[in-house]
């Protein structure tokens, strides 16, 4: 394994745990956010007693879509295999660019690894799209930016 294969092996174990620890925070908050409802529910009467389970009903279908969009980026990530990708950029792709660097995975956004920012993106964003198939050298234009492929792993 190449050192830059290693990189992208911990950048996918680390986009992981990210989904990981994204899963338990929502699992806690929808804890707390029904418990809070149970204590709302003997605490309360009348309008103000509805109104109170009504917010405390939204906030919980808030974070179980939270929790579900969460679990299925760990899927999908889970999906992916960190191994050599070939020489075009396509799903599970580390791509370093001369405006960044790219796994092109899911929506994670900014991910910072030993002190190197990397970008968890999917391939289904516009810059996704515009780099999904490039190989080393290429040259694109994205959002009036000049792009080169250093290196597709």
């Amino acid at each position: 394994m190449t050192g830059r294969e290693h990189i992208k092996a911990q950048l996918h174990a680390h986009c992981l745990a990210l989904a990981a620890k994204s899963i338990q925070n929502a699992r806690a908050a929808l804890a707390a956010a029904q418990e809070a409802g149970n204590a709302e529910t003997k605490s309360s009467a009348g309008d103000k007693y509805e109104t109170g389970r009504t917010m405390m009903q939204l906030e919980q279908e808030k974070l179980k879509g939270q929790l579900m969009q969460a679990i299925e980026l760990k899927n999908q990530l889970a999906q992916l295999r960190p191994g050599p990708s070939g020489e075009t950029a396509g799903a599970g792709s580390l791509v370093f660019t001369n405006h960044g660097n790219f796994y092109l995975s899911v929506g994670l956004g900014k991910v910072i690894m030993d002190g190197q920012v990397y970008f968890a993106i999917s391939l289904e964003s516009p810059l996704g799209q515009a780099l999904r198939g490039r190989r080393k050298g290429e040259k694109f234009v994205f959002q009036d930016r000049n792009y080169t492929i250093g290196e597709v792993v």
